[in-house]
């Protein structure tokens, strides 16, 4: 049986948001550092109701503007490692 492939969910000039289909998995990556936060189990959870707030909160915010947001204030920079 095959992994889920990854499906962009979101995608901006700094960084792109990914998920597996059933968003259990989330990979964020910031471009302009050249890391990448893989998201799963709890960190998966906890970023997908993050994730899902800040939708509901502000629709009219752009990729970068949100997926900064999360990065920063939401604590999701700190799990990040390099991109190799």
């Amino acid at each position: 049986m095959s992994e889920p492939s990854d499906h962009q969910l979101e995608t901006g000039e700094e960084f792109t948001l990914s998920a597996v289909g059933d968003r259990t998995r989330f990979t964020l990556h910031n471009k302009a550092d050249g890391m990448i936060a893989d998201l799963r189990d709890d960190d998966a959870a906890r970023f997908r109701q993050d994730y899902d707030e800040l939708k509901t909160q502000y629709p009219d915010w752009k990729a970068d503007k949100l997926l900064a947001q999360l990065w920063d204030q939401g604590g999701y920079g700190w799990l990040a490692q390099q991109k190799e």
